[in-house]
């Protein structure tokens, strides 16, 4: 599902699926029966026309059957065509018969709502077209902090960030989980305090495991609420997951929590141009440097021309000290060099942050009124997500839209 689609009519309960799969109909029919008034109507003429456009708008959901032949590139240019005239007002489900990294990457920057890779079991596509259907006021809301290089403090202004979102006054009661994605050098837990307790090995050589229960027992719980996601330190071992281990995480994360803050590593994997793709917010975190602003700068323009601009790049440069009479790099001198996609300044407060390290607190913990936590708060309030208002303007996969590949694991 996406954020920015207009709200769906609730009274319909009707599935429109397009497929030439008679196995994969079979299955489809078992799930939501034969019924086209309540259950599942097939189309089996293709995505053009005024007959694909109708069978989708009386729908609830349309689940979309790309099987791999040599119409396939037709079927997603149709595919895109129609998105584009039924103005995302339904969610689409793709099936596909083989996990494919390009044809995912095209459907993805499509915004179809979820990817599902044959053999689908009835329970999993019960299951996705269930998720597509939820209210947007319901959807996760995701902020991912990117470090422009090594060292500029992204894990510091993630936790800030997850604090600040979790004791909102205005939006109490929403869950909130901080995820720890920097596999070989995470500090989340580190710097709050906390056990590691995410298990990788378990999640890799079992995936088919990863639910909601085994998502419980890996948490690590702060004091204030906060949920944390973050793996054991493992300095001798390489850590080389999958795109489907990482997204089917993030997948059931997603179902369990409001709010998901995700600290990421500075080198770009696999699965960061997915984690990028699906995130409301995207925040690249530098440092006040002639180099740091030129890396930032370089960062925006290659997210930019790889993923598109949404979400756009929103640059954070930390450790920020005010310079009237002296030389250095100026505020108006950082506008000037990173242009529209500047977000703010971080005061440099290095003793603060480093007791809040040593101590395993949060900063507001060493002192309440800070100007590194105000200046986060000041970041996070412009930058909230509305849902049903901002997010009409970005258009946005549900957490569960690519994210859940587990299928294809």
């Amino acid at each position: 599902m996406f954020n920015g689609r207009s709200a769906r009519d609730k009274t319909k309960s009707r599935i429109a699926l397009f497929s030439t799969d008679a196995d994969f109909v079979q299955t489809a029919r078992s799930v939501f029966g034969a019924n086209a008034a309540g259950g599942i109507s097939v189309v089996e003429s293709g995505l053009t026309g005024q007959l694909a456009e109708g069978e989708i708008h009386s729908a609830a959901v349309a689940i979309v059957d790309i099987r791999s032949s040599e119409r396939m590139q037709n079927d997603l240019a149709d595919l895109q065509h129609l998105m584009g005239r039924i103005d995302r007002d339904v969610p689409i489900i793709t099936v596909v018969d083989t996990f494919n990294e390009a044809i995912t990457r095209k459907l993805v920057q499509m915004r179809v709502a979820d990817i599902l890779v044959k053999p689908v079991a009835p329970v999993e596509l019960a299951r996705a077209c269930a998720r597509v259907v939820r209210t947007e006021s319901e959807e996760s809301q995701i902020y991912t902090f990117l470090p422009v290089a090594g060292g500029v403090g992204t894990t510091t202004l993630a936790i800030q960030s997850a604090l600040t979102l979790l004791g909102d006054k205005s939006k109490r009661g929403l869950s909130t989980c901080l995820v720890d994605l920097n596999l070989h050098h995470g500090a989340c837990a580190d710097y709050l305090d906390l056990e590691s307790r995410l298990n990788l090995k378990e999640i890799e050589s079992n995936p088919e495991r990863l639910d909601g229960q085994l998502l419980e027992g890996m948490l690590s719980h702060h004091p204030s609420g906060l949920a944390v996601l973050a793996a054991s330190h493992l300095p001798t071992e390489p850590v080389c997951l999958t795109s489907n281990i990482v997204m089917g995480l993030l997948n059931v994360v997603c179902q369990c929590f409001d709010q998901i803050i995700i600290d990421m590593p500075s080198a770009w994997h696999p699965w960061t141009d997915n984690i990028v793709l699906g995130s409301n917010r995207l925040f690249l975190v530098s440092e006040a440097t002639v180099p740091g602003m030129r890396k930032a700068k370089q960062l925006v323009q290659a997210i930019s021309a790889k993923l598109g601009q949404r979400p756009q790049p929103n640059v954070i440069v930390n450790r920020f000290e005010r310079r009237l009479f002296s030389p250095g790099l100026r505020r108006a001198d950082l506008e000037t060099a990173i242009g529209p996609a500047f977000a703010c300044t971080i005061p440099y407060n290095h003793k603060l942050v480093r007791e809040a390290i040593d101590r395993g607190v949060p900063i507001s913990e060493i002192r309440k009124s800070n100007d590194v936590a105000a200046a986060v708060k000041r970041l996070i309030i412009s930058h909230r997500v509305k849902p049903n208002a901002a997010l009409q303007s970005q258009s946005r996969p549900s957490p569960t839209w690519n994210w859940a590949w587990r299928g294809g694991a």
